[in-house]
Order: C-alpha cells, then sequence, then structure tokens
C-alpha cells in the first residue's frame, strides 16, 4: 500500500484575506456609500445625460426643488455588497451621438477604478441600462417673456 500525504494548512483567521478583512478586524462598507461612489463616477464619463430611469429623474427633480435639498448622488444606481465584493447596476440617460458601447465601456473602467481604490472591495461586475438618448431639443428652451395685459 502506498501512504498518501496528507496537507493541512494553518488557519485563515491569520492570514490577510483582503484589505478589509484582517486578523486585526473587519471593515464594513454600506450599500449606500458605495452607490454614491459610483454615482458620481459615473456622472463623470462624458456622455452621460442623467442616472436614473423616467421616474427616478422626475422624483429627483421634485427633490431638487425643495429648499435645502441635496443632489441624490445614488439615483439610478444599485448595488449588491459583500464583505469582500461588490456588483453594481447603473441605468442612464446618454447624450445623443455618443457611442453607447464605447460610452458603457468607460462608464465599467471609472466606476470600477473609483469604487475599487475608495473601498478596497473588489468590483465582479458592473451592468449599464441606458433607458433614453438625450437629444438637444429636449432641453427646455425658456418661455418668450408675455406682454402685460394691463398697466
Amino acid at each position: 500500500m502506498s501512504e498518501s500525504a496528507t496537507t493541512v494548512t494553518a488557519p485563515a483567521a491569520r492570514t490577510r484575506q483582503s484589505a478589509l478583512v484582517t486578523a486585526e478586524g473587519s471593515t464594513t462598507i454600506a450599500d449606500t456609500v458605495v452607490s454614491k461612489i459610483a454615482g458620481i463616477a459615473a456622472r463623470e464619463v462624458s456622455g452621460v445625460h442623467s442616472l436614473g430611469g423616467g421616474t427616478a429623474r422626475a422624483i429627483g427633480n421634485l427633490r431638487e426643488r425643495i429648499p435645502g435639498a441635496r443632489t441624490n448622488h445614488s439615483q439610478g444606481v444599485s448595488v449588491e455588497v459583500g464583505e469582500t465584493e461588490a456588483a453594481v447596476d447603473l441605468d442612464l440617460v446618454a447624450e445623443y451621438g455618443v457611442s453607447i458601447a464605447d460610452l458603457a465601456d468607460g462608464i465599467r473602467r471609472n466606476v470600477i477604478s473609483a469604487v475599487e481604490r475608495m473601498t478596497g472591495l473588489h468590483v465582479v461586475e458592473v451592468n449599464v441600462t441606458v433607458n433614453d438618448v438625450h437629444l438637444p431639443q429636449d432641453d427646455a428652451q425658456p418661455a418668450a417673456p408675455q406682454e402685460q395685459r394691463v398697466q
């Protein structure tokens, strides 16, 4: 009979698993933190008009008109965050004339870079959904001043 060698490894508790989980303790990052980072990183890419679907954008526009309200940086962003990994889903409106494939690639690079650099999480995927294309004529034209009917 031949004997087979069995390798016994040291407990993983004493080895460094990631920047967030160490022998000294662990760091937990909330979903909202990753959402904000991903939203800001996506907006930085040229060709992104806005984030969110139609309803989310309409509610966001109303919220921004309230005095003292802040911009929702995680609008149109949903994430799943684990102990060491994160996945990001983005809904957005692209500017007309921009290559959507190139835009999605640029968004992925920027989001992955920002999230991994700032959080230490490994981003396993960034899914981009383009809901609409913004046309220049979609911008509201300022209303022409109306003549006063009475003086």
